[in-house]
């Protein structure tokens, strides 16, 4: 989605550019296929987090913009590996499809499940975790982390798509016709928006 020189410029106006490691799978692309998308099996994908990327996530009043739905995806799995890490410092940071919308106890803070994060990594002298997340966002899922998302235009039928209208809510139809109608380009190396929380 960006240049070189577009980063420069973003980075110019002091705007963090901050980069994960996502190991991308091919069932990003699975379409939905049962009735009931609560049905859909989530694929898995690797994520590699960075100490540094936990401590942008803890600048005070900082907006994150995630660019792509898998960064979206791991930031607030991160979230999540936060909260449960609150409840047992031993869990392996692989946060399944369900965790948002069956985790039971207290729900912390955003600062509070990074800084638990942060915590466990001094522990154990580590600069990075490793994990797994097949989180599935679906309307209805509060975001904890991202303000805005930066992505293509995703097809029927897709989780991606699931993901679009759970974070901008019904407005994502008007955006879709938008694009139909202009003949924007979908898919991977489509055109892309940012989208901010409906």
């Amino acid at each position: 989605h960006f240049t070189p020189a577009v980063l420069e410029a973003i980075q110019s106006k002091g705007i963090i550019a901050d980069y994960l490691t996502l190991h991308v799978s091919a069932g990003t692309f699975l379409p939905v296929k049962s009735d009931d998308a609560a049905d859909h099996v989530m694929h898995e994908e690797q994520v590699v987090i960075r100490k540094e990327n936990l401590l942008h996530l803890l600048i005070p009043d900082r907006k994150v913009i995630a660019i792509g739905t898998t960064a979206l995806r791991t930031l607030e799995s991160l979230y999540w590996f936060g909260a449960l890490l609150r409840q047992n410092p031993d869990v392996p940071f692989r946060i399944n499809q369900n965790i948002p919308y069956e985790f039971k106890g207290p729900l912390p803070g955003v600062p509070d499940a990074i800084e638990t994060i942060l915590n466990i990594m001094k522990d154990r002298g580590i600069d990075e975790i490793v994990g797994t997340t097949s989180i599935f966002i679906l309307p209805g899922y509060r975001f904890r982390v991202c303000d805005g998302l930066v992505t293509n235009f995703h097809q029927p039928s897709s989780t991606l798509l699931l993901l679009i209208a759970a974070f901008v809510g019904p407005d994502w139809k008007r955006i879709y016709k938008e694009a139909i109608e202009n003949d924007y380009r979908f898919l991977s190396y489509g055109d892309s928006s940012l989208l901010l929380p409906g």
